[in-house]
């Protein structure tokens, strides 16, 4: 495939190692700067917009067994409020990605972000279970503006290595979700009721939005937007999709997304009721494992300048598939009770968190001219994939071995994607994707 440079990235090699040509860009100050490095506050900005849907998604999880209640259904129909959201934001993405590839990054972050918080409160004053599933698609659909527009601000001045270093910061902010978000969100709904959380949303949402409207560059200049209407948008789409190395490189971060919210869905019910844990006690195991996500991550970036991308993915590919075979183990035959299955979940979840930002730079760096469709592409796909499989283990039961079942699944099919689709795996894999 012949693609035109891209004039703005600052390193020139892949995320594979592989050199490639690159336009010089005209200097601006700041984040326009081919040669700028993101100082704190851009990391916190960039993180804060890609936590968005994990906000949204965290928060709300202790609450899970009270909206059930409250609204008379089952624990898989309360479930489907957060397959609906993820699966929103799938398609969200798809729209959104386009969108900023033609009007620039500002306008439609702004936009979704606002809608973000009415649908926030419309989710507040749901009177039943279907409306709430319809407007947690809502939300993902807008939210999903805040996430695609930070990995194309991203892909707009990184790539490679660069971009995979960045991504991986990021989960420093995006952390901070799953470790601070379920033990906010269990005291807002045990003070004022679950209802509560979604004003505590809009409220973060405004929030986001004033920080965007006043701090946010504008990366993407005018003579380097895509012109026309859907028709360039759908013309983007086909290009990915013939490209079947980005194809496998954007289905990897969904399928291992996918092993994290089986984990994120099931465990409200998993260790709550199955295990007998308070409210309190499973935010607190809920921030513990969050820490483990951080820290993966972390490694993640400290390794990546002198480590391959492709190498660190298909090491830990191959890591997440043995431990979660041992997860598995532990969820048949319930063997060290909770505290070994607790144990063997942390060290899954800190390395699932490996595999995205290495797969989403390397695929990002095949496609720079189209960033905002690209990252949407990648985003759509981790969305829905992830929306697709994670209410699976509420429909097999919502026990613990559901949970870790649908859990080693979905690292098997990433692995199988990774070792079929890609060369990962074959002489010179390790260092060129083509």
């Amino acid at each position: 495939m012949s693609l035109q440079p891209d004039p703005a990235p600052r390193s020139v090699a892949d995320g594979a190692g592989a050199a490639a040509p690159a336009a010089p860009a005209a200097p601006t100050p700041g984040p326009g700067d081919p040669a700028y490095r993101p100082d704190w506050r851009y990391v916190l900005l960039l993180g804060s917009m890609t936590a968005l849907p994990a906000v949204s998604t965290d928060i709300y999880l202790p609450s899970l067994p009270d909206v059930a209640r409250d609204l008379g259904t089952s624990a898989a129909a309360a479930q489907l409020t957060m397959t609906g959201m993820l699966l929103g934001g799938a398609v969200g993405q798809l729209v959104i990605g386009p969108l900023s590839d033609r009007f620039g990054r500002r306008g439609p972050v702004l936009v979704g972000v606002a809608l973000h918080v009415v649908t926030s409160v419309l989710c507040a004053v749901a009177p039943a279970i279907v409306p709430l599933i319809a407007l947690r698609m809502l939300q993902g659909f807008f939210n999903a503006s805040a996430s695609v527009v930070a990995m194309a601000l991203i892909r707009d001045r990184f790539v490679g290595s660069d971009a995979s270093r960045l991504m991986s910061r990021l989960m420093l902010v995006i952390g901070v979700a799953p470790m601070f978000a379920p033990s906010v969100g269990g005291l807002i709904a045990g003070q004022w009721g679950w209802r509560a959380v979604f004003y505590a949303l809009a409220v973060f949402g405004v929030g986001l939005w004033v920080v965007v409207l006043t701090k946010m560059p504008e990366t993407l200049p005018a003579e380097r937007r895509r012109g026309g209407g859907i028709r360039t948008a759908l013309s983007g789409y086909r290009a990915l999709l013939r490209d079947r190395h980005f194809v496998a490189l954007a289905v990897l971060p969904g399928l291992n997304m996918a092993v994290l919210m089986s984990y994120v869905v099931a465990s409200p019910f998993v260790l709550r009721e199955g295990y007998g844990l308070s409210e309190h006690q499973f935010s607190l195991v809920f921030a513990v494992n969050g820490v483990g996500l951080v820290l993966g991550a972390q490694i993640n970036a400290a390794i990546v300048r002198r480590v391959a991308p492709i190498r660190i993915l298909r090491a830990s590919q191959v890591a997440v598939v043995l431990l979660s075979g041992v997860l598995l183990v532990l969820g048949i035959t319930g063997a060290g009770g909770m505290w070994a299955l607790l144990v063997v979940l942390w060290f899954v979840l800190a390395l699932v968190n490996f595999a995205p930002p290495n797969a989403s730079s390397i695929a990002l760096g095949r496609h720079g001219e189209v960033a905002g469709t690209a990252a949407a592409f990648i985003g759509a796909c981790q969305a829905g994939v992830s929306g697709l499989v994670s209410p699976v283990s509420g429909l097999l039961g919502g026990d613990a071995l559901a949970m870790t079942g649908v859990m080693a699944a979905a690292s098997v099919a990433a692995l199988a994607v990774l070792a079929l689709a890609t060369p990962a795996f074959r002489r010179g894999g390790a260092w060129q994707l083509t």
